[in-house]
């Protein structure tokens, strides 16, 4: 056969080449139109982006002393949200050179460096990311860790919709605010507390690229848990700022160089609290008074009362206490002490026991309520003086019985088994006879004394019965001190506090306490009258000598039936200090007085937390008291309107003791004696840790005393 003409087999050779370039462009077109189909697709399933404006994660809550040291962080997730003003320029540099050089330049996707990123992975070099930090962020905001093609898609779209709508800084400030950096740290500036004690403006170049190198795999890069590889990352991120031009490669090797400033890994859970009694115990009342999710997540920023320094001595007096306790055969294994502020109410030491630890959270200074001895007497004769009984006033120290609901006679009783006869009421205090006292609450009436009592502090409930003249009812540490500072304030009552400020995540005031609100409770002449008696207590009373502090000082002991708690409560003008001893089975104790261990614990702290407070007098109201002399047993303050003769009954009294004038309330309910039962204390729920131990104060438009 003859050859085919060339020119015929060209033509068939092009229409097969024409056949295949459509074929191939129909396989594009296809292709491209699956692709369009499955992106478009996905794109009507993305989620709305609007969203994430108004997108407000839980921020961490900071809890800081007066001194400004950080006590405690609680927190869903801990974050500090910060904006990116306050986000310095070398830590957004380190972070956008490790993870998204071209961030400024491309529009959510980085196509040159997936190829790179392709490009490495098949010539097995160094792994690089090929995720943008605007894809990153979409992942975190709207998607799942999940890898498979259709997240990736999902992922670019939502990158690409996300840079049409939101500038580069919104984008980088909402990124560095919700990436977790490990430690339990979302954000750079809870990653800057937990690592380097400090907040986010205050890092160094070297401290900013540990963080930059640590996002990639937090619980590898750790520098707690593999520090090796974390000073190999931080070296990989500086490189990066120097090939970015960020960075000198000088400025590169002076940082590697330099150290790194690396606090103490913080504990788990309450352990890492500073000072936990108090921390605890403001953590409480700020979930009572904002709710547990405003505390938890709501980024509230709160500047308490808490003294370190007066916590310090305040622990170290009940720890040595106790072990005078034990050593001398008291058996006493716990004790407690809360002190404050008369004139603000701040509390500026608690100390709710030995020992504070995940196995023993019980705070004994506001959770526990024990039956306060003689140190409740206070209330008696306050509501005694301030009703115009003058404290010369006589009393027969007598037998004295009443009877029970049960048919049976309750007959109080001193500890000595004995009886003083005719004693005035300042005699019967200093000295702190029983029937004296019951006689007095008898006498002026049970509902004046305990309206009295919750007046002058106490917030626990009190039983009516004569018995509580001589503290039958349970209250708490914090009660005692409360009730005391209304005399130490001189009559004016000032509720207590564990705050001075506390403002929103927006830094807004939510709450104020610099300036509380006192509330005339007493006279200042009976405030001055209880307190000269207290006075006496410690010179020459049940307080003498174990409570001599070298400066003007009132207080009260407290002892209980079965000897199963023991008190002393006292005050300077400056300061008022509440102190419990005993054991938390209500085991009694060895004869233990509130004048002995107690006593010794309150001195002791008191000239410590005194040491640099030089002693004054308390202030003497010159218009509502007056001073008479020359009345047998020597001089006596009256409120004026209430001087006596040297007879010793007093204004309105009778030759037997018997009021004339006293207040007369509704029939008095039957006594009864002080309950001996016990509810064991339950603990506090494990909390967060606090990450660092003491950052810089946060910057606020309302400076903060």
């Amino acid at each position: 056969m003859p050859p085919m003409p060339r020119k015929r087999r060209s033509r068939r050779g092009s229409r097969v080449w024409a056949g295949l370039g459509v074929a191939a462009l129909l396989c594009v077109l296809f292709a491209i139109g699956a692709v369009a189909g499955m992106v478009a697709a996905y794109a009507r399933n993305l989620p709305d982006i609007s969203r994430m404006a108004d997108y407000q994660p839980a921020s961490t809550t900071r809890i800081y002393a007066r001194d400004g040291s950080l006590l405690a962080s609680v927190y869903k997730e801990n974050r500090v949200w910060v904006p990116i003003s306050r986000i310095p320029v070398t830590v957004r540099d380190a972070f956008i050179a490790n993870e998204d050089h071209n961030f400024y330049y491309h529009h959510g996707v980085d196509f040159g460096g997936i190829l790179r990123a392709t490009f490495a992975d098949l010539t097995h070099q160094q792994l690089q990311g090929a995720s943008t930090i605007t894809q990153q962020l979409a992942r975190r905001l709207f998607l799942t860790d999940q890898v498979s093609i259709a997240r990736k898609v999902q992922e670019a779209l939502l990158a690409i919709e996300i840079e049409r709508y939101y500038t580069k800084d919104e984008i980088l400030e909402r990124y560095l605010n919700i990436i977790y950096l490990g430690a339990g740290a979302y954000g750079v500036d809870a990653a800057a507390h937990a690592y380097f004690g400090r907040s986010v403006d205050k890092l160094t170049l070297a401290q900013a690229a540990m963080l930059a190198g640590v996002v990639a795999a937090p619980s590898v890069y750790s520098p707690f848990s593999n520090p090796a590889l974390a000073t190999d990352r931080e070296r990989h991120v500086l490189d990066r700022m120097v090939e970015s031009g960020y960075i000198t490669p000088a400025q590169a090797q002076a940082a590697y160089a330099a150290p790194l400033g690396l606090i103490a890994e913080r504990p788990p859970g309450l352990q890492g609290y500073k000072y936990p009694y108090f921390t605890t115990y403001a953590i409480a009342q700020l979930d009572r008074l904002f709710g547990k999710s405003a505390v938890n997540e709501g980024g509230l920023q709160v500047f308490t009362t808490l003294d370190p320094r007066i916590q310090r001595i305040g622990q170290e007096a009940v720890s040595w206490g106790v072990e005078q306790a034990i050593a001398e055969g008291i058996g006493a294994h716990e004790a407690a002490l809360v002190a404050l502020r008369p004139s603000t109410g701040e509390i500026v030491a608690m100390i709710g026991g030995t020992g504070f630890s995940l196995r023993n959270q019980f705070n004994r200074a506001w959770q526990a309520h024990r039956q306060p001895g003689s140190s409740f007497k206070i209330y008696d004769y306050t509501a005694a003086i301030d009703s115009g009984i003058p404290a010369s006033t006589t009393i027969d120290d007598s037998a004295v019985s009443y009877p029970m609901g049960d048919g049976t006679q309750w007959s109080p009783m001193d500890d000595d088994d004995s009886y003083m006869g005719a004693i005035t009421l300042r005699e019967a205090l200093v000295m702190s006879r029983n029937i004296v006292a019951v006689k007095v609450a008898e006498r002026v009436g049970l509902d004046r004394v305990i309206d009295y009592a919750h007046r002058m502090g106490v917030m626990s409930p009190l039983e009516a019965n004569l018995s509580l003249a001589l503290g039958s009812s349970g209250i708490t540490v914090l009660d005692q001190a409360s009730g005391y500072s209304t005399l130490a304030n001189q009559g004016l009552h000032v509720d207590p506090t564990p705050f001075r400020l506390v403002k929103d995540s927006l830094g807004s005031i939510v709450l104020d306490d610099r300036f509380p609100q006192a509330n005339d409770v007493v006279s200042a002449g009976t405030a001055y009258i209880m307190t000269s008696i207290f006075e006496d207590v410690i010179k020459r009373g049940t307080g003498y000598p174990n409570a001599i502090i070298g400066r003007p000082a009132a207080g009260k002991t407290g002892t209980t039936s079965s000897f199963r708690d023991a008190w002393f409560v006292g005050y300077t003008p400056d300061l008022v200090a509440a102190v419990w001893l005993g054991n938390d089975d209500y085991t009694p104790m060895n004869e233990s007085y509130g004048g002995n261990v107690p006593a010794r614990i309150w001195a002791r702290f008191m000239k410590a937390a005194l040491a640099g407070t030089p002693p004054h007098d308390f202030p003497f109201p010159s218009d509502e008291v007056v001073k008479v002399s020359g009345c047998g047993s020597g001089s006596e303050y009256y409120l004026k309107g209430t001087e006596s003769s040297c007879g010793g009954y007093g204004a309105g009294y009778d030759a037997s003791g018997a009021s004339t004038n006293a207040y007369v309330g509704p029939a008095m309910p039957q006594p009864t004696m002080p309950s001996e039962a016990a509810t064991p204390p339950a603990e506090l729920p494990t909390l967060a840790p606090s990450p660092s131990e003491s950052p810089t104060l946060p910057p606020s438009p309302t400076p903060v005393p």
